[in-house]
C-alpha cells in the first residue's frame, strides 16, 4: 500500500498545473493558447507578466520539493514494508528519487491537462534542491554561464539538466540511486525540449528578450 500510495502522490502532485492556473487567475487566459503554447513559467512570463512567471516558477520549485519531503517521510515510516537490504526496491533513496522522477514526468504529461504539460525544468530544480542543495547550485551556476554566453532559456536548461548527473556523482557522491535516477530526469527534460532542439538547430530559437516577429 504505502510505495502504491508514494507512487500516486508525487503524481498527483507532480501533476498540478500551476502555469495553467497562475495565468487563468490573473489574466483569465489559457496560456496554452499564448506565446511557444508550453505550460511553464517563461510562457508564462510572455503571456501574463514577469509577477506571474516568477510566481509559477516558485510553485513548481515547491511542488518538486515537496514530493522529495513527502517521500522521504513515508519511507522513514514503521509501516514501510521494506527494510534496507541488497535488492532495488529495497533501498530507500531509490523510492524518494523515484518520487522526485515521477513528479517531473507528471508535470510534463499532468492528469488534469489531458496529459500535455510543461517541460519539467522548474519541477526538477526542486526535486534535485531537496535531493542535494550543492548539486542545484551547481546546475544554477551552468545555467546562468550558458545563458549570459548565448542567451537561450532552451540550451541553458538543456546544459543544466545535463550536468546534474555529473554534480550528483562527481560534487557530492551521493547514493547510487540518486546519479541513476537523476540521469533519467535528466534525459526526460531534455527529450522534452525537442522542439526547442530542432529551432537551435536550424537557428529560429528565440533568444532572451527577444521579441516574436510579425509579419
Amino acid at each position: 500500500m504505502w510505495p502504491g500510495l508514494l507512487v500516486a502522490l508525487a503524481y498527483l502532485i507532480g501533476s498540478i498545473p500551476f502555469s495553467f492556473l497562475v495565468v487563468k487567475v490573473v489574466a483569465g487566459k489559457d496560456v496554452r493558447e499564448h506565446g511557444s503554447q508550453n505550460v511553464g513559467a517563461t510562457n508564462v512570463a510572455r503571456t501574463a507578466g514577469k509577477g506571474p512567471g516568477i510566481a509559477a516558477l516558485l510553485l513548481d520549485i515547491a511542488k518538486g520539493y515537496a514530493v522529495i519531503v513527502m517521500a522521504r517521510w513515508m519511507v522513514a515510516r514503521p509501516e514501510w514494508p521494506f527494510q534496507p537490504g541488497v535488492l532495488p526496491w529495497q533501498s530507500r533513496e531509490m523510492w524518494v528519487a523515484l518520487a522526485g522522477l515521477i513528479a517531473v514526468l507528471a508535470h510534463m504529461f499532468p492528469i488534469w491537462l489531458r496529459f500535455h504539460g510543461g517541460k519539467g525544468v522548474a519541477t526538477a530544480m526542486g526535486a534535485f534542491l531537496a535531493l542535494d542543495p550543492k548539486v542545484i547550485a551547481g546546475a544554477i551556476l551552468i545555467f546562468a554561464i550558458v545563458l549570459l554566453l548565448w542567451r537561450y532559456v532552451s540550451l541553458a536548461s538543456i546544459v543544466s539538466a545535463a550536468s546534474v548527473p555529473i554534480f550528483f556523482r562527481y560534487l557530492v557522491d551521493a547514493p547510487f540511486w540518486h546519479v541513476v535516477i537523476s540521469m533519467g530526469i535528466a534525459i526526460a527534460v531534455i527529450l522534452k525540449h525537442h522542439s526547442n532542439i530542432a529551432r537551435l538547430v536550424q537557428g529560429t530559437e528565440r533568444k532572451l528578450g527577444q521579441k516574436k516577429e510579425t509579419t
